[in-house]
């Protein structure tokens, strides 16, 4: 296969991920706005739910791909919504420890239960090998592109 046709699927891959993006944020904007939130929320909400014991900022950082000012941002919102608390040392955001609230940790199942409609309803007719052979093989082209951009292009 030519190069052009590599960057070509690459290119539409792209493309793809960015829509579907867009389509999962605005599948949970709906419940977002609930709280007068927008989908971007979302991802902090359901990151935020799979560490009850809380989560630093440097990890939501790390976790979500976000840099500080966004995770600065996003937990000053949903603390002022009622979401969110911060234990620890209230002076540093970043060596406390972030918190769902019972109504955080109900805003995030809601979403979760959203979430997984849209993508049984999305991927209803691809098998669950493929499903798993797709999710495999798209961690490992992340990771490396991460790599990549973190460390630059080889020579």
């Amino acid at each position: 296969m030519g190069d052009r046709a590599v960057i070509d699927r690459f290119e539409r891959f792209s493309f793809l991920i960015s829509e579907a993006s867009r389509s999962w944020h605005k599948i949970t904007s709906d419940e977002m706005s609930k709280y007068g939130l927008k989908g971007p929320h979302s991802v902090y909400l359901l990151t935020m739910h799979r560490f009850p014991e809380g989560v630093t900022a440097p990890q939501l950082c790390e976790v979500c791909g976000k840099d500080k000012s966004d995770v600065s941002r996003m937990m000053a919102i949903m603390e002022e919504k009622g979401l969110v608390k911060k234990e620890g040392v209230y002076q540093n955001l970043y060596r406390g420890t972030f918190k769902l609230t019972a109504a955080g940790i109900d805003a995030a199942e809601r979403v979760r239960e959203r979430a997984n409609r849209a993508v049984e309803l999305a991927g209803d007719e691809v098998s669950e090998e493929n499903r798993a052979i797709f999710y495999e093989t798209f961690e490992i082209i992340v990771n490396n592109l991460r790599d990549i951009s973190k460390n630059g292009l080889p020579d």
